[in-house]
Protein backbone atom coordinates (compact mmCIF):
# COMPACT_ATOMS: atom_id res chain seq x y z
CA UNK A 1 0.00 0.00 0.00
CA UNK A 2 2.56 1.92 0.73
CA UNK A 3 4.45 1.97 -2.26
CA UNK A 4 0.78 2.44 -4.00
CA UNK A 5 0.69 5.58 -2.56
CA UNK A 6 4.24 6.51 -2.93
CA UNK A 7 3.86 6.32 -6.80
CA UNK A 8 0.76 7.79 -7.01
CA UNK A 9 1.59 10.72 -5.13
CA UNK A 10 5.01 11.35 -6.63
CA UNK A 11 2.99 12.33 -9.99
CA UNK A 12 0.00 14.17 -8.37
CA UNK A 13 0.63 17.38 -9.36
CA UNK A 14 1.04 16.34 -13.01
CA UNK A 15 -2.36 14.42 -12.71
CA UNK A 16 -4.02 17.47 -11.23
CA UNK A 17 -2.78 19.51 -13.96
CA UNK A 18 -3.52 17.01 -16.60
CA UNK A 19 -7.20 16.98 -15.70
CA UNK A 20 -7.11 20.51 -14.84
CA UNK A 21 -6.21 21.01 -18.12
CA UNK A 22 -8.57 18.97 -19.87
CA UNK A 23 -11.36 20.46 -18.12
CA UNK A 24 -10.65 23.88 -16.71
CA UNK A 25 -12.20 23.34 -13.42
CA UNK A 26 -10.52 22.94 -10.23
CA UNK A 27 -13.37 20.93 -7.91
CA UNK A 28 -13.45 19.01 -11.49
CA UNK A 29 -9.79 18.46 -11.49
CA UNK A 30 -9.33 17.37 -7.70
CA UNK A 31 -12.88 14.80 -8.20
CA UNK A 32 -10.78 13.00 -11.31
CA UNK A 33 -7.58 12.85 -9.40
CA UNK A 34 -9.45 11.37 -6.55
CA UNK A 35 -11.22 8.64 -8.93
CA UNK A 36 -7.68 7.95 -10.81
CA UNK A 37 -6.60 7.47 -6.86
CA UNK A 38 -9.13 4.48 -6.63
CA UNK A 39 -8.72 3.06 -9.83
CA UNK A 40 -4.74 2.53 -8.87
CA UNK A 41 -5.59 1.50 -5.62
CA UNK A 42 -7.85 -1.45 -7.62
CA UNK A 43 -4.82 -2.00 -10.27
CA UNK A 44 -2.40 -5.15 -10.49
CA UNK A 45 0.54 -2.75 -9.94
CA UNK A 46 2.71 -6.11 -11.03
CA UNK A 47 1.03 -5.43 -14.93
CA UNK A 48 2.04 -1.65 -15.48
CA UNK A 49 5.15 -1.35 -17.11
CA UNK A 50 5.17 2.60 -16.73
CA UNK A 51 2.90 4.35 -13.84
CA UNK A 52 3.48 7.57 -14.95
CA UNK A 53 2.25 7.21 -18.42
CA UNK A 54 -1.13 4.59 -16.81
CA UNK A 55 -1.70 7.49 -14.84
CA UNK A 56 -1.67 10.05 -17.07
CA UNK A 57 -4.05 8.12 -19.55
CA UNK A 58 -6.04 7.06 -16.71
CA UNK A 59 -6.56 10.94 -15.96
CA UNK A 60 -7.31 11.80 -19.71
CA UNK A 61 -9.94 9.09 -19.82
CA UNK A 62 -11.51 9.44 -16.53
CA UNK A 63 -11.70 13.56 -17.78
CA UNK A 64 -12.88 12.98 -21.44
CA UNK A 65 -16.06 11.20 -19.92
CA UNK A 66 -16.76 14.10 -17.65
CA UNK A 67 -16.30 16.78 -20.07
CA UNK A 68 -18.62 14.98 -22.61
CA UNK A 69 -21.50 15.50 -19.59
CA UNK A 70 -20.00 18.92 -18.27
CA UNK A 71 -20.62 20.56 -22.23
CA UNK A 72 -24.47 20.14 -21.54
CA UNK A 73 -24.18 22.75 -18.17
CA UNK A 74 -21.69 24.65 -20.40
CA UNK A 75 -24.29 25.25 -22.48
CA UNK A 76 -26.81 26.93 -20.55
CA UNK A 77 -24.19 29.05 -18.67
CA UNK A 78 -24.89 32.47 -18.10
CA UNK A 79 -22.84 34.62 -20.05
CA UNK A 80 -18.92 33.63 -21.25
CA UNK A 81 -17.76 30.72 -19.57
CA UNK A 82 -13.77 31.11 -18.62
CA UNK A 83 -11.65 28.19 -17.48
CA UNK A 84 -10.96 28.26 -13.54
CA UNK A 85 -8.36 30.50 -13.31
CA UNK A 86 -5.28 29.31 -10.48
CA UNK A 87 -2.81 30.48 -9.01
CA UNK A 88 1.15 28.84 -10.03
CA UNK A 89 4.64 29.55 -9.29
CA UNK A 90 7.47 28.45 -11.64
CA UNK A 91 9.42 26.61 -8.93
CA UNK A 92 7.04 24.03 -8.58
CA UNK A 93 6.22 23.18 -12.01
CA UNK A 94 7.14 19.71 -13.05
CA UNK A 95 7.70 20.72 -16.42
CA UNK A 96 8.42 23.84 -16.84
CA UNK A 97 8.03 23.87 -20.55
CA UNK A 98 4.70 23.07 -19.61
CA UNK A 99 3.79 26.30 -18.52
CA UNK A 100 2.43 27.54 -21.57
CA UNK A 101 -0.04 24.96 -21.53
CA UNK A 102 -1.59 26.00 -18.55
CA UNK A 103 -2.48 29.65 -19.57
CA UNK A 104 -5.35 30.87 -19.66
CA UNK A 105 -5.55 31.77 -23.39
CA UNK A 106 -4.14 28.27 -24.42
CA UNK A 107 -7.31 26.85 -22.18
CA UNK A 108 -10.04 29.15 -23.57
CA UNK A 109 -8.64 27.65 -27.05
CA UNK A 110 -8.97 24.23 -25.96
CA UNK A 111 -12.36 25.06 -24.76
CA UNK A 112 -13.27 25.12 -28.63
CA UNK A 113 -12.06 21.60 -29.31
CA UNK A 114 -14.43 18.57 -29.24
CA UNK A 115 -13.99 16.53 -26.31
CA UNK A 116 -12.30 13.88 -28.23
CA UNK A 117 -9.84 16.05 -30.02
CA UNK A 118 -9.04 17.59 -26.70
CA UNK A 119 -7.87 14.03 -25.41
CA UNK A 120 -5.77 13.66 -28.47
CA UNK A 121 -3.89 16.84 -28.82
CA UNK A 122 -3.63 17.10 -24.63
CA UNK A 123 -1.78 13.23 -24.94
CA UNK A 124 -0.02 14.24 -28.39
CA UNK A 125 1.48 17.29 -28.43
CA UNK A 126 1.82 18.15 -24.56
CA UNK A 127 2.84 14.72 -23.18
CA UNK A 128 4.09 13.38 -26.52
CA UNK A 129 2.34 10.10 -26.85
CA UNK A 130 2.48 8.14 -29.86
CA UNK A 131 -0.67 7.77 -32.42
CA UNK A 132 -0.68 3.95 -31.67
CA UNK A 133 -0.33 4.91 -27.55
CA UNK A 134 -3.38 7.04 -28.23
CA UNK A 135 -5.63 4.71 -29.66
CA UNK A 136 -4.95 2.76 -27.28
CA UNK A 137 -5.82 4.35 -24.13
CA UNK A 138 -9.07 6.01 -25.37
CA UNK A 139 -10.26 3.36 -27.53
CA UNK A 140 -10.14 4.51 -30.88
CA UNK A 141 -8.18 3.24 -34.33
CA UNK A 142 -4.66 4.82 -34.36
CA UNK A 143 -5.74 6.41 -38.07
CA UNK A 144 -8.97 8.20 -36.62
CA UNK A 145 -6.18 9.65 -33.92
CA UNK A 146 -4.47 10.87 -36.43
CA UNK A 147 -7.10 12.91 -38.05
CA UNK A 148 -8.30 14.05 -34.87
CA UNK A 149 -4.53 14.86 -34.17
CA UNK A 150 -4.37 16.46 -36.89
CA UNK A 151 -7.58 18.27 -36.77
CA UNK A 152 -7.16 19.74 -32.96
CA UNK A 153 -3.67 20.99 -34.41
CA UNK A 154 -4.45 23.17 -36.89
CA UNK A 155 -7.57 24.20 -34.82
CA UNK A 156 -5.45 25.00 -31.89
CA UNK A 157 -2.70 27.11 -34.19
CA UNK A 158 -5.07 29.12 -35.84
CA UNK A 159 -6.38 30.46 -32.71
CA UNK A 160 -3.76 30.35 -30.20
CA UNK A 161 -2.13 33.58 -29.81
CA UNK A 162 1.15 34.46 -32.65
CA UNK A 163 2.52 36.23 -29.98
CA UNK A 164 3.75 35.36 -26.31
CA UNK A 165 4.37 38.55 -24.20
CA UNK A 166 7.94 37.91 -21.72
CA UNK A 167 7.15 38.05 -18.52
CA UNK A 168 8.48 41.16 -17.39
CA UNK A 169 7.08 42.85 -19.85
CA UNK A 170 3.95 41.13 -18.85
CA UNK A 171 4.35 42.27 -15.14
CA UNK A 172 5.34 46.09 -16.12
CA UNK A 173 1.81 45.79 -18.30
CA UNK A 174 -0.43 44.27 -15.19
CA UNK A 175 1.47 46.77 -12.68
CA UNK A 176 0.63 49.69 -14.91
CA UNK A 177 -3.00 48.94 -15.45
CA UNK A 178 -3.54 47.78 -11.66
CA UNK A 179 -2.70 51.73 -10.80
CA UNK A 180 -4.66 53.03 -13.71
CA UNK A 181 -7.79 51.05 -12.26
CA UNK A 182 -6.86 51.59 -8.73
CA UNK A 183 -6.85 55.68 -9.14
CA UNK A 184 -9.74 55.41 -11.66
CA UNK A 185 -7.34 56.51 -13.90
CA UNK A 186 -10.12 56.57 -17.70
CA UNK A 187 -7.31 57.60 -20.17
CA UNK A 188 -4.43 55.62 -18.52
CA UNK A 189 -6.91 52.76 -18.77
CA UNK A 190 -7.46 53.21 -22.46
CA UNK A 191 -3.85 53.57 -23.16
CA UNK A 192 -2.77 50.68 -22.22
CA UNK A 193 -5.61 48.80 -24.09
CA UNK A 194 -4.93 48.20 -27.75
CA UNK A 195 -7.72 49.35 -30.87
CA UNK A 196 -9.19 45.74 -31.11
CA UNK A 197 -9.29 44.84 -27.48
CA UNK A 198 -11.90 42.08 -26.52
CA UNK A 199 -12.98 41.51 -23.28
CA UNK A 200 -14.96 38.67 -21.49
CA UNK A 201 -15.99 38.41 -17.91
CA UNK A 202 -17.47 35.41 -16.14
CA UNK A 203 -20.04 36.32 -13.02
CA UNK A 204 -22.15 32.72 -14.11
CA UNK A 205 -24.91 35.23 -13.06
CA UNK A 206 -24.02 35.39 -9.84
CA UNK A 207 -22.09 38.52 -9.73
CA UNK A 208 -21.84 41.73 -11.66
CA UNK A 209 -20.46 40.36 -15.27
CA UNK A 210 -21.02 41.50 -18.96
CA UNK A 211 -22.98 39.14 -20.39
CA UNK A 212 -21.50 39.34 -23.80
CA UNK A 213 -17.92 40.19 -24.82
CA UNK A 214 -17.14 44.07 -25.09
CA UNK A 215 -14.85 45.49 -27.67
CA UNK A 216 -12.92 48.56 -28.29
CA UNK A 217 -11.23 50.44 -25.62
CA UNK A 218 -13.37 52.63 -24.84
CA UNK A 219 -16.30 50.33 -23.82
CA UNK A 220 -13.79 47.90 -22.05
CA UNK A 221 -12.23 50.68 -20.06
CA UNK A 222 -15.71 52.34 -19.15
CA UNK A 223 -17.09 48.94 -18.18
CA UNK A 224 -14.31 48.04 -15.63
CA UNK A 225 -13.86 51.80 -14.09
CA UNK A 226 -17.58 51.25 -13.40
CA UNK A 227 -17.64 48.49 -11.90
CA UNK A 228 -14.97 49.40 -9.40
CA UNK A 229 -16.92 52.28 -8.32
CA UNK A 230 -19.78 49.94 -7.11
CA UNK A 231 -20.71 50.57 -3.29
CA UNK A 232 -20.20 46.29 -2.64
CA UNK A 233 -16.60 46.25 -3.97
CA UNK A 234 -15.38 49.40 -1.57
CA UNK A 235 -12.15 47.86 0.04
CA UNK A 236 -11.00 45.71 -2.95
CA UNK A 237 -7.47 44.99 -2.90
CA UNK A 238 -5.67 44.38 -6.13
CA UNK A 239 -1.91 42.87 -6.72
CA UNK A 240 0.05 41.55 -9.07
CA UNK A 241 -0.23 37.91 -9.02
CA UNK A 242 1.32 34.66 -11.29
CA UNK A 243 -2.21 33.15 -12.53
CA UNK A 244 -2.08 30.37 -14.68
CA UNK A 245 1.29 30.69 -15.98
CA UNK A 246 1.57 34.73 -16.39
CA UNK A 247 1.40 37.67 -14.48
CA UNK A 248 -2.07 38.55 -13.93
CA UNK A 249 -4.31 41.06 -11.61
CA UNK A 250 -5.68 39.16 -8.25
CA UNK A 251 -8.39 40.90 -6.63
CA UNK A 252 -9.26 40.66 -2.30
CA UNK A 253 -12.47 41.15 -0.75
CA UNK A 254 -11.85 41.28 3.46
CA UNK A 255 -9.30 38.73 2.79
CA UNK A 256 -11.14 36.73 0.12
CA UNK A 257 -10.48 36.22 -3.53
CA UNK A 258 -13.08 37.94 -5.33
CA UNK A 259 -11.75 37.60 -9.06
CA UNK A 260 -8.33 37.13 -11.50
CA UNK A 261 -8.18 39.28 -14.40
CA UNK A 262 -5.72 37.45 -16.86
CA UNK A 263 -4.80 39.37 -20.36
CA UNK A 264 -2.81 39.08 -23.60
CA UNK A 265 -0.87 41.71 -24.89
CA UNK A 266 1.35 42.83 -28.43
CA UNK A 267 3.76 45.45 -28.32
CA UNK A 268 2.71 46.83 -24.77
CA UNK A 269 -0.95 46.92 -25.71
CA UNK A 270 -3.27 44.80 -23.66
CA UNK A 271 -5.10 42.77 -26.64
CA UNK A 272 -7.41 40.21 -25.42
CA UNK A 273 -8.82 40.38 -21.22
CA UNK A 274 -10.04 37.69 -19.31
CA UNK A 275 -12.07 39.15 -15.79
CA UNK A 276 -13.29 36.03 -13.70
CA UNK A 277 -15.48 36.83 -10.58
CA UNK A 278 -18.14 34.04 -10.69
CA UNK A 279 -17.30 33.18 -6.69
CA UNK A 280 -17.87 29.55 -7.73
CA UNK A 281 -14.84 29.25 -9.48
CA UNK A 282 -12.34 30.95 -7.50
CA UNK A 283 -10.93 27.95 -5.08
CA UNK A 284 -7.86 28.06 -7.32
CA UNK A 285 -7.00 31.53 -5.89
CA UNK A 286 -7.16 30.60 -2.32
CA UNK A 287 -3.42 30.45 -0.30
CA UNK A 288 -1.23 27.25 -1.31
CA UNK A 289 -2.67 24.84 0.85
CA UNK A 290 -6.36 25.32 0.93
CA UNK A 291 -6.57 23.34 -2.55
CA UNK A 292 -4.42 21.13 -4.59
CA UNK A 293 -0.87 22.26 -5.30
CA UNK A 294 -0.81 23.65 -8.84
CA UNK A 295 -0.74 22.03 -12.18
CA UNK A 296 3.11 20.53 -13.30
Amino acid sequence: MTGMTDVFEEHRRLLFGTAYRMLGSVADAEDIVQDAWLKWHQTDQGAVEHPKAYLVRTVTNLSLNRLKSAQVVREAYVGPWLPEPILTSPDVAEEAELADTVSMAFLVVLETLTPAERAVFMLREVFGYSHAEIGEAIGKPEATVRQLAHRAREHVQARRPRFRTDEAEQRRIADKFMSACTNGDLNGVMALLAPDVTSWSDGGGVVTAARRPLHGPDPVARWILGVLRKPEVAGLEMRVAEINGEPGVLMHLGGTPVGALTFEAVDGRITALRYAVNPEKLSGLLPPGAVPEPPA
